[in-house]
């Protein structure tokens, strides 16, 4: 789709954030908040039933800017959630891409694809200027390692990379539609991590696993290369995506460096002065050999470039899982 230009705020006064309750979305409200933002933050997971939620949410609730609204995307009403926002943060959805091949695909059609085009609805109903969608490097399928471009053809392969790529297609379409007021950016985030980052994913195992001295399952040989990318750079250029003119696009946001599986263990090993304890196990259906992203785009567009490196960021969340242990 061809980029567009309107005009762009300087400031966003009321937003809206799907998933606030999750690792990157408590983030993103974090720093709009402080920024004077108000944040309408709408996440399914309620506080007293689920101990991650409430955990990411503490903060939050201190802002008297905060609005929770505890809500699940296909069941509530949106129009009087989005009303009066001047942008929309999209990043509810169901991660993971093991259980996405099993009996719960459909719950992953729902959260990650329903959802969207009902949040799309509302937003066309009500005119809201700007969605920003949080898609992820999944979509691009296998690499040979190099860096991987906006115009690379997505080949997914899991059923939730799938879900990622139909969520894009969906919001974009919505904004090509001739009488909309709604515009769109699609961040394509790769393997982002920090504090409060998802017990499942590897940094936050590898940094536990030394920590605690337990065992750490490592899928696949550990010559996997990964750019990983720092929460709080992330954060930054979501932000930045509500703010550009440029509308009706699709941008990387990641490292643009890659580092394997092994040199994590080893900054780990470092930081700690101990060893993880690896059990090998073998690769999962989904996972690919390397990602590796060309951020050229989003600097042009966003005028953002990662600032955070990986021996800086997993110390800052190796201070954040000692903090809490």
């Amino acid at each position: 789709m061809p980029l567009t230009h309107q005009p762009a705020p300087s400031h966003l006064r009321r937003v809206v954030v799907t998933g606030a309750a999750g690792f990157i979305g408590s983030h993103l409200s974090r720093a709009l908040l402080e920024a004077g933002t108000t944040v309408i933050g709408i996440d399914r997971r309620h506080q007293q039933h689920d101990a991650t939620a409430a955990a990411n949410l503490t903060e939050l609730l201190a802002f008297p800017n905060f609005v929770p609204v505890t809500a699940d995307l296909m069941a509530c009403p949106l129009d009087p959630v989005l009303l009066d926002a001047d942008a929309v943060f999209h990043l509810a959805a169901l991660p993971g891409v093991r259980p996405s091949w099993g009996p719960e695909f459909d719950a992953y059609v729902a959260a990650n694809i329903q959802s969207t085009q009902r949040l799309m609805a509302s937003a066309y109903r009500l005119g809201i200027r700007r969605v920003v969608l949080a898609s992820s490097s999944s979509v691009y399928g296998t690499t040979d390692g190099s860096p991987s471009s906006e115009t690379d053809c997505p080949a997914p392969l899991s059923p939730y990379a799938v879900t990622k790529l139909a969520a894009e297609h969906l919001c974009l379409a919505h904004a090509a539609r001739p009488d909309t007021t709604t515009s769109v950016v699609a961040l394509r985030y790769f393997t982002v991590y920090g504090p409060r980052q998802r017990p499942d994913m590897l940094i936050h195992r590898v940094l536990t696993s030394a920590l605690r001295q337990t065992p750490l399952h490592l899928f696949g040989n550990g010559l996997q290369q990964r750019d990983f990318t720092y929460v709080d750079d992330v954060v930054r250029a979501t932000i930045a995506a509500a703010l550009t003119p440029t509308a009706n696009t699709v941008l990387n946001v990641g490292s643009a460096n890659s580092t394997a599986v092994t040199e994590v263990l080893d900054i780990a090993h470092r930081l700690t002065g101990r060893p993880a304890s690896v059990a090998q196990a073998r690769s999962r259906p989904g996972d690919v050999s390397a990602t590796l992203a060309d951020i050229s785009r989003a600097h042009e567009v966003l005028g953002w470039k990662p600032e955070v490196t990986l021996v800086e960021g997993m110390e800052r969340q190796l201070r954040c899982l000692e903090g809490a242990g």
